[in-house]
């Protein structure tokens, strides 16, 4: 693979293809667990701690998972001014554009996919 298309590569701003963004969002929306701390951080950012408390889930786990869901570009981590080791957890403003236009533009080519099979099956019906 050429540079910026390391499939483990984290979503940043530098160049890198779509579908190695497209990539990383999938395998960081595979699991049912980040899918729910992406649900939970949609409502209000969180720490770890607290995440990991809703979900059920051990610490390591959790850090594992904020780990992937990082690397796919979907949440970012901050730092209150109180105490730079706590770490604050938020989604990723337009993390997901890439998703919405790849289910945008899959959903036209099937609809034209299907609208041109059942052309082709009323045709042979005649």
């Amino acid at each position: 693979m050429g540079p910026g298309l390391r499939r483990d590569a984290p979503y940043t701003d530098t160049p890198v293809s779509t579908t190695a963004r497209l990539d990383a969002v999938f395998t960081a929306l595979a699991d049912p667990d980040r899918r729910r701390a992406v649900e939970l951080l949609g409502r209000a950012p969180r720490r770890a701690g607290e995440l990991a408390d809703a979900l059920g889930l051990p610490a390591p786990a959790m850090s594992r998972h904020l780990r992937i869901l990082k690397r796919g570009g979907l949440v970012e981590e901050t730092h209150p001014e109180f105490d730079a080791r706590v770490r604050i957890y938020t989604l990723k403003e337009g993390a997901m554009a890439d998703l919405k236009l790849w289910l945008t533009e899959t959903e036209a080519l099937w609809a034209a996919q299907l609208t041109a099979f059942q052309s082709h099956m009323e045709k042979k019906r005649k």
